[in-house]
């Protein structure tokens, strides 16, 4: 085990860990991975169930292998740790906006409380945030950007998500992008790939700051072309991926991408600095089989051992 660094200063909920081998943490260490579930699902405007998320694919990691063939490595060989959920105060209450939008701050407000006066870079530690919709994915992505001045957000996805609130909430998980983009500073970048659905003005915007990259190759090339030494934080909605390969997903859209681009990716990011991720909108109790349970676990695995480097 590396160094405390700080104990574990929220408070968590504890379900089965990632894989039967990590290691529940007791703090935060140095030169770590840390994994912590956000599973609140109460902006979802289509069909509800990502609370359950970060639980599901836990319970899935352990029916899968812990060495990718892809990468040619195992998870086994690096160090992470699993802290468990954030907690949400009382049931989610569809009906009541007002409890919901609390209950989304309070888990916020734990997760900057967690990490916002550790020194992210100097230590070393990295977070991969269990969602979830897209909504918990400001706490982490705005950590970051406070932290990083040079900070680069590939942001994986069916949706744009740039409006300026939805459906009442101004931090939908419709609006994720576009309240991240409220923290950017000078030297922060962002980079969508996947979008196939959006309000005609979202595009716009996406064209105008040549945000967007259009074909898999352009994407792909335009990750290489990153600094192997540039901070790079990834938000994955899983939507991104077809429905006929992840149908365990709120939002689904045809015309997505398969897990072999993704492998594709991880290939590039390997030799990359990944500091961060989140991987949100699974939804178990849509796709009966568990399928998509498990690939978001093995997504999960190929990010983790992206996080590591080559």
């Amino acid at each position: 085990m590396n160094n405390k660094i700080a104990d574990i200063r929220v408070d968590l909920n504890t379900p089965d860990y990632l894989y039967d081998f990590a290691k529940p943490a007791t703090g935060i260490y140095e030169n770590s991975i840390h994994i912590i579930g956000f599973g609140f699902d109460g902006t979802a405007c289509f069909r509800k169930g990502t609370k359950d998320g970060p639980n599901a694919l836990r319970a899935a990691s352990d029916g899968i292998e812990s060495f990718s063939p892809y990468l040619n490595a195992d998870i086994q060989d690096i160090q992470f740790n699993d802290l468990g959920n954030l907690r949400l105060p009382g049931a989610i209450d569809y009906d009541d906006q007002r409890h919901t939008h609390q209950q989304w701050q309070s888990a916020t407000d734990d997760f900057e409380k967690q990490f916002s006066d550790i020194d992210l870079k100097k230590h070393q530690v990295k977070i991969l945030t269990l969602g979830g919709e897209h909504s918990i994915s400001y706490a982490p992505i705005k950590t970051y950007l406070h932290q990083f001045d040079d900070l680069l957000l590939i942001h994986l996805d069916a949706h744009a998500d740039l409006r300026d609130g939805y459906e009442g909430y101004h931090y939908s998980h419709a609006s994720i992008i576009r309240r991240c983009l409220d923290h950017f500073a000078k030297g922060h970048q962002l980079l969508q790939y996947g979008i196939r659905s959006g309000t005609k003005e979202e595009y716009q915007y996406m064209r105008e700051q040549k945000t967007l990259a259009t074909s898999r190759q352009q994407f792909l090339d335009r990750v290489e072309a990153i600094g192997n030494d540039r901070p790079i934080y990834l938000t994955l909605d899983l939507d991104y991926f077809d429905p006929s390969f992840f149908p365990g997903t709120g939002t689904p859209e045809p015309g997505g991408e398969d897990f072999h681009s993704f492998v594709s990716l991880c290939k590039i990011l390997r030799n990359k600095n990944l500091v961060g991720c989140d991987v949100v909108e699974l939804s178990p109790n849509i796709d009966s089989t568990g399928n998509s349970d498990v690939f978001a676990a093995k997504v999960v695995r190929e990010l983790l051992l992206c996080m590591t480097g080559s």
